[in-house]
Formats: C-alpha cells, structure tokens, sequence
C-alpha cells in the first residue's frame, strides 16, 4: 500500500542508535490484536507499557502510525510502511532464533505430550508448525483430546493439564493466554431452508427466522458475541436448537431447521458444493479469537515446555492473517 507520508522508507529517522527492536514488536502485536489493550494481554503486559512503547516508536520514526479515536482503528501511511518493516525484521529474529535453537541436543527430550484441543482447528500453518516440532523431536509421543473449551479452560485452571488450545473470551487470572487464530463468523442457512432458493436476501428477511446456536452462544459465555449481534439487530426467532458440536449444528442447518452462525473458514466447502449459503451482512457478525492457554505456575514436563517454547516462536514469526487457512 502506498504511503501518504510522501517520503520512501529509507529517509525515515531509523537510526539505530535510538530504535528499540522491541518497540517495532510491541507495535506489530497493536496491529495484529487491533488494539491496545489485547496486545498489552498478548504480551504480558500493562496497557500504559503498550501506549507507551507506541508513542515512543512514533517520536523515533517522526509521525503518527494509527488513528485511534471513537472506535476506528486504522493504519496511516506510516503505519502500514513500518508495520510491514516490523513484520519482515520479526520474521529474521525468529530465524535466528531458530538457528541457535537448532545446535542444541533436541533428541534428548522425550515424553508423552499432552494437548487439550477445541474441534476443529484449522490452520495449514499450525499443521505446518506441528510436522517441524516432529523432526526436531522425535521421541516425544502425542496425546491430544478434544473438548468444549469451557472443559478445557476448567482442566487448566485446575493443573489438570497444561496447555490447551481454545477459546477464552476474557482473561483468566491463573492462566497465561496467547492469541493463536482469529475466527470471523458469518450468517447461513441450509439447502432446505426457504432462504436457500430466494433470489436476493437482504437482512431484513432474517430478523424473524427461528436459530440453532452453539451451547456456549448466550450472555457471558465464550460466543457471547454471537448473542449480542442478534439482540443490537433486532433478531425475533427463537433458537429451536443447540449443540456444543459444530457438526449437529450443521446438520440443523442443512436440513432447514434454522440459520446459524459458522466460522468462515469452515463454511467454504460446503458453500462451494451447495450444501450451505452465506445469508447477509456480508462482513463478518463476530471476530472470536482461539489462544493457546497455560497456567502461570504449574511445571511443565520437558515435552511441554519444549512444544511451549516452539509454538511461541512459530506465534512471533508467524502473522495473524497467515495463521487460518
């Protein structure tokens, strides 16, 4: 994207004497977690820290990198110039990183790995991430059980187990939490339903059509903000059925019981072959983040400290956007 700061990046006041690389991490992280208060919880640190390792990084470069007031969140030219400089430069320190780490005696680690997993997680580049830590550790044996994130948020906090990937709305004081995967959700109703063969949907026609939800999807729960998007619309059906599993919900759907809300990544397929149809609005109703979560003081086993230690490094060369298929 072009600059509208009218000069080339290479004239910018860098100079290295007075440019903190963390002050570009901190800054990333803003921008991935679309604000300060999520990045200061990413990193684990104080939200005046976060504000003021940006300002600090704006008086180094010499203008402002985002806008910032009544709710907008934007990029200025300057912004987009030094964000892409940062993601490039974090990319390098984790290869670095990753060099170092490979002269060290990884067989040696060995194990039983246990990871307490939400249903379907999809991500190429975690697919990716997982068949590398299997080369570089050989001996450590998976186990990985699937379960409702509330369940697995409960496990934790209890040292049941120790890491688990899953959605966690709101902090949880025991535990440390990282932002893995950001799912958008949309709208859609099945082949079977009276919307499906409608020539144009607008989203006025949705407001008095009946819902089947998550379990979880009600006030102060994780897909909470799937609820409040129904109530600020005025939405009058009833929820005639619900299920912690996407895939009964799904098949609610198909078969016309009711629309539902369905992560984008997830509905593609079955949008492609005829099996679902995306309903209006056409952005996404509710970004819900998945993060991979630990407690602050249970002792990990060398196999997972080992996976900790790796999956942080593939989160910090890794962006946000290139995380979901």
């Amino acid at each position: 994207m072009a600059s509208s700061s009218n000069r080339p990046v290479s004239s910018l006041p860098l100079v290295h004497e007075r440019m903190d690389w963390n002050l570009l991490r901190t800054f990333m992280f803003v921008v991935q977690e679309r604000g300060i208060g999520r990045a200061a919880s990413a990193l684990h640190l104080s939200q005046p820290a976060v504000s003021q390792a940006l300002k600090r990084l704006e008086d180094a470069v010499g203008g402002m990198l985002l806008h910032r007031r009544n709710g907008e969140f934007r990029l200025t030219g300057l912004g987009e110039e030094i964000y892409a400089i940062a993601r490039d430069m974090y990319g390098t320190m984790a290869r670095i990183e990753t060099a170092a780490l490979q002269d060290q005696d990884t067989e040696e680690v060995a194990g039983t790995l246990r990871l307490l997993v939400m249903s379907r997680v999809q991500s190429s580049a975690y697919d990716d991430f997982l068949a590398h830590f299997h080369r570089r550790y050989p001996r450590i044996e998976f186990q990985i059980d699937v379960l409702q994130s509330a369940a697995i948020l409960d496990a934790l906090t209890k040292r049941v187990a120790a890491l688990g990937i899953c959605l966690c709305r709101k902090p949880v004081e025991s535990l440390y939490r990282r932002l893995f995967l950001r799912h958008r959700y949309a709208v859609v109703c099945g082949r079977h339903h009276p919307l499906f063969s409608k020539r144009r949907v607008v989203i006025d026609d949705l407001l008095d059509q009946n819902f089947v939800v998550f379990a979880s999807d009600q006030i102060g729960d994780t897909l909470s903000p799937l609820t409040i998007f129904r109530d600020q619309r005025g939405f009058t059906g009833r929820v005639v059925g619900t299920s912690p599993h996407i895939e009964e919900l799904r098949r609610l759907v198909v078969a016309g019981v009711g629309l539902s809300f369905f992560p984008e990544h997830l509905i593609r397929q079955d949008v492609l072959s005829g099996e679902l149809r995306r309903l209006p609005p056409e952005e996404s109703v509710a970004e819900i983040d998945v993060f991979l979560t630990w407690h602050k003081q249970r002792k990990l086993s060398a196999p997972e400290q080992a996976f900790l230690t790796a999956f942080e490094h593939f989160l910090n060369r890794t962006p946000l956007e290139s995380r979901a298929n």
